[in-house]
């Protein structure tokens, strides 16, 4: 018996993704609570909380980013996409969870800097997982699969989470250090995308 390979339209994973990430970011922020008092003094023990509001919206903002530009680059999706999706909105899901509990211990705690980086970590792989399955429904000669290429970047982000997960236990800043330096290579616009999608234009 022959499988069989259904092309679904895109949009509605699209549109569904976009929602879904902006009540995540919607959740973050109502997660800031209101100074005691009216003056710079009553801001300043809310700062680990704002730092890590600051750090998730950033590493929110890159998924958001990245998936749309690989969405961008596929024609169709199949079942096991929109479950793929799905699974990386839940680890996404989790994001403002993690930050309010890691802002709220003031980055002195080790379990919620660990967890942290486990939910950044599911974050990556599931992400991994949904790229390899577009590619694998595209096909080996696909834009996307040409535009990703060897992913270093993604391979890079794993080693640094799992390392940052270790480290916590040593030292939690040198854990915060690590997320930091992972927001900053994908916070640098990827192009890769976007120059293969400029590439096909032009041929044609």
């Amino acid at each position: 018996m022959q499988s069989v390979n259904v092309n679904m339209s895109k949009s509605r994973l699209e549109a569904f993704s976009d929602g879904v990430i902006a009540i995540i970011i919607t959740i973050m922020v109502l997660e800031l609570k209101i100074p005691e008092g009216h003056d710079l003094k009553a801001l300043t023990p809310m700062w680990p909380v704002f730092a890590s509001y600051v750090m998730s919206f950033v590493y929110v903002g890159i998924y958001w980013n990245n998936h749309h530009h690989m969405l961008h680059a596929v024609k169709s999706i199949n079942g096991s996409v929109l479950w793929a999706n799905m699974h990386l909105l839940f680890w996404l899901s989790m994001v403002p969870f993690v930050t309010n509990w890691m802002g709220e211990s003031h980055f002195s705690e080790i379990l919620p800097i660990a967890l942290y980086g486990f939910v950044l970590l599911m974050n990556a792989i599931a992400y991994s997982i949904l790229m390899i399955l577009l590619v694998k429904h595209e096909g080996e000669q696909s834009i996307l699969a040409d535009a990703i290429g060897s992913d270093w970047k993604g391979k890079i982000s794993v080693a640094c989470y799992f390392s940052a997960i270790a480290l916590a236990w040593m030292n939690t800043y040198l854990s915060l250090a690590l997320y930091i330096l992972v927001a900053c290579i994908w916070f640098i616009p990827d192009r890769r995308i976007e120059k293969r999608l400029a590439d096909e234009q032009h041929t044609r």
